[in-house]
């Protein structure tokens, strides 16, 4: 499917609108959502705040900012977006036309109801109040499946990506210095300890089960000895109009970020005399902090701040050990 049609040269695009196809209004907006610095296009790095979903790596994301950028300058504009979705669009096509429609019914029917709603009767207004109620019931109906879809299908992709995973084997032998002192630890810490009694009576080295138990402990204290928690900092410069906004939906993301299974903390920085702030997340691990990075309240905040920030905001995290963070909360 072509994108536009009507093919103008670069000294007419100024002058001349582009005529897009039917439902490919979409990567106007986007253009518009993801082009901070207003200049009619996207750098990589505007283009990378925007498109990145979590899946994708740098490097991958950059080979397709090149594919895109079929005019090799460097930058993406509508014409190149349109004209690279709309080979892969699919049903799509049809469920973005339908949007495209579904936009404009929705605000004639708002602004019909600004008119009109303060004259009408109680039971007319009655009626308005519950068609948009209902409305807004099955737009989240929408949503609802969409999200699902999408998490599924990211889900999935990473799965792929990872390969299967082999099961952690557990070694029944235990040699050297290190069980001795493994077993002098039980032995001084309870004498009367019934593991010790199977040890000293030679039935350990024949209990297949209990030697099993004693090495996935061994495996876990090992772990612990290892830990490292993850601190990732945020840097977000918001912009001056944005403020307001940009406070209540990071309020919404520090409640939800908190209540996460594996978040050990979330502070918040605003820098003094500017309207940048910096958010300080704990993590339990790497892992937990990536599976956050793809729940629904994450890229919510993430989509949000394509409107609220002046500059992509810049991730940076670091692994300390576990250690310091217990010691430093006792």
């Amino acid at each position: 499917m072509d994108c536009s049609e009507e093919v103008h040269s670069p000294s007419d695009e100024a002058s001349t609108p582009v005529e897009l196809k039917k439902g490919m209004s979409i990567f106007l907006d986007i253009l518009r959502r993801a082009d901070k610095n207003d200049d009619g296009k996207l750098s990589f790095d505007e283009f990378k705040a925007y498109f990145s979903d979590g899946v994708l790596t740098g490097d991958e994301l950059k080979e397709l900012f090149h594919t895109i950028d079929t005019h090799n300058t460097d930058n993406v504009d509508t014409d190149e977006l349109c004209e690279y979705f709309s080979q892969h669009l699919g049903e799509y096509e049809n469920v973005l036309a339908a949007l495209e429609d579904l936009n404009v019914s929705i605000l004639k029917a708002m602004d019909k109801t600004k008119k009109e709603y303060q004259e009408a009767t109680h039971l007319e207004q009655f009626v308005t109040r519950f068609l948009l109620k209902e409305t807004t019931s099955q737009l989240q109906s929408l949503q609802s499946s969409l999200e699902c879809a999408m998490e599924t299908t990211a889900e999935q992709t990473r799965q792929e990506r990872q390969g299967p995973v082999k099961p952690e084997v557990l070694s029944i032998q235990w040699s050297g210095r290190r069980s001795n002192r493994r077993l002098q630890r039980n032995n001084s810490l309870s004498p009367n300890n019934p593991l010790l009694s199977l040890v000293n009576s030679g039935l350990y080295e024949e209990d297949n089960q209990w030697m099993t138990q004693i090495n996935r402990l061994q495996k876990l204290i090992d772990r612990l000895e290892k830990k490292h928690i993850l601190i990732v900092q945020r840097q977000l410069p918001v912009l001056e109009d944005e403020l307001e906004e940009f406070r209540l939906a990071l309020r919404q993301y520090i409640d939800c970020a908190s209540a996460q299974t594996g978040c050990l903390h979330v502070a918040v920085q605003r820098m003094a005399n500017e309207s940048r702030f910096i958010l300080y997340e704990f993590w339990e691990r790497s892992n937990v902090w990536k599976n956050h990075l793809q729940t629904n309240y994450s890229k919510t905040f993430q989509r949000g701040n394509v409107d609220f920030l002046e500059t992509p905001e810049i991730t940076t995290t670091m692994l300390v050990p576990a250690s310091w963070w217990v010691l430093n909360n006792n």
